[in-house]
């Protein structure tokens, strides 16, 4: 416990000279408050990453910010005269050599992230200047570092992450690199500072005060955290992030498309074939008898011989539906499908032309229009959702 300073004492000190009236501390302005707050922000990540906060696109916001920040103090006499009894670092004498960062049209400026930080070229007249009041600026570097919410209904989300995880592992999803204020809409999977994004909502259109067409947006991240951050700037948060990527949606074009793209890769075709074999059973229920293939060449081709084939019922088919697939692993999109119809895959043993018993697997007793609707769900990314019934005869 520190020791008391007695009268006795005090009396030597003066005797020594030494003044031992309280120094008063001269008080702060609100302004002057924000200054060395701000500066001590700055001290803060100095002394966290061992380095100066430096500007670019590849930074963190925060960092750009404090990057910021520390320009405008040095040049401001203003700043400088706040701070000089503090700056103990002398962060203020230390001049980098990065050029302050280039913000375009959609971003705010630097003076305007600085201003919405505390910190503003210039001194408001203490009459004028509203209290409590923000800014524009203010309010667009809010949203620019919109802080996270825990999701209260996150039970909700965490399936639609897990089965996104599921199908980029088996290669039904990919990620392809962000573009440049690419479009973001509801549904979309975005990867964002190493953290998946799911666009779950969003509101009505608007026109900003930059008069650019906006939205408020609600975005689910898979660590259970939530932001209600507007459209345009999830769009600077993924542009700002160099390694940002699109989880592609498996809709129709990447995927099952009618043209072929230069950068496509493992094209094929899932393909619907009738049997047209004389067996009883196979000849009285014709219409609901169908095989699910795919093929990486000419499905006529793959056919030619099929009378020939156990696989195809050693006779003829007929060649019902085709789906052209690109930029999925083909041998597990097979597996999917089979997997999905299973309850209903067909339980045949024939003899090929040797007299060796041999039973067929991809044959399945199921209606075309049932077929549709799955590859539907399956382009829609839905089909790991559903489930087939063959009792009902339908997807539930």
């Amino acid at each position: 416990m520190p020791k008391k300073v007695s009268k006795e004492d005090l009396d030597l000190l003066n005797e020594l000279g030494v003044d031992t009236a309280p120094q008063k501390q001269a008080a702060r302005t609100p302004r002057e408050q924000r200054i060395i707050a701000g500066y001590e922000e700055i001290e803060r990540f100095i002394e966290q990453h061992g380095r100066m906060p430096e500007h670019g696109e590849n930074r963190d916001i925060f960092e750009r910010l404090y990057a910021v920040r520390l320009d405008q103090i040095r040049k401001q006499p203003e700043c400088r005269e706040v701070l000089k009894d503090i700056d103990v670092k002398r962060l203020l004498d230390v001049q980098d050599d990065v050029k302050s960062a280039v913000v375009n049209e959609d971003e705010a400026s630097d003076e305007e992230l600085l201003e919405a930080l505390g910190v503003a070229n210039g001194v408001a007249d203490d009459i004028t200047e509203l209290k409590h009041v923000r800014s524009s600026q203010e309010k667009m570097a809010a949203e620019e570092i919109a802080q996270r919410i825990p999701c209260r209904n996150f039970g909700v989300f965490k399936p639609l992450f897990e089965q996104v995880q599921s199908d980029l592992e088996s290669g039904f999803r990919k990620t392809l690199k962000y573009q440049d204020n690419g479009e973001v809409k509801k549904g979309d999977f975005f990867i964002v500072e190493g953290q998946k994004a799911y666009i779950a909502d969003w509101g009505e259109p608007f026109i900003s005060s930059y008069n650019k067409p906006d939205r408020r947006l609600r975005v689910i991240y898979d660590n259970g955290t939530e932001s209600d951050l507007l459209l345009r700037s999830m769009q600077r948060a993924l542009n700002r992030d160099e390694s940002s990527r699109r989880v592609t949606d498996p809709t129709l074009g990447p995927l099952f498309s009618d043209q072929e793209e230069d950068d496509d890769q493992a094209v094929g075709y899932v393909y619907v074939l009738r049997s047209k074999s004389d067996n009883p059973f196979i000849a009285e229920n014709r219409k609901v008898i169908h095989k699910i293939g795919i093929t990486k060449g000419s499905v006529q081709q793959r056919v030619v011989n099929a009378a020939k084939d156990p696989t195809y019922l050693l006779a003829g088919v007929e060649i019902v539906e085709t789906y052209k697939v690109s930029n999925l692993d083909l041998k597990r999109l097979e597996k999917l499908l089979h997997k999905f119809f299973d309850p209903a895959r067909l339980d045949l043993q024939l003899k090929d032309r040797f007299g060796f018993d041999v039973e067929p697997r991809e044959w399945f007793l199921v209606p075309l229009p049932i077929i549709e609707e799955a590859i539907q769900k399956l382009i829609d990314g839905t089909l790991p959702r559903h489930r087939y019934e063959p009792k009902e005869g339908r997807i539930v």
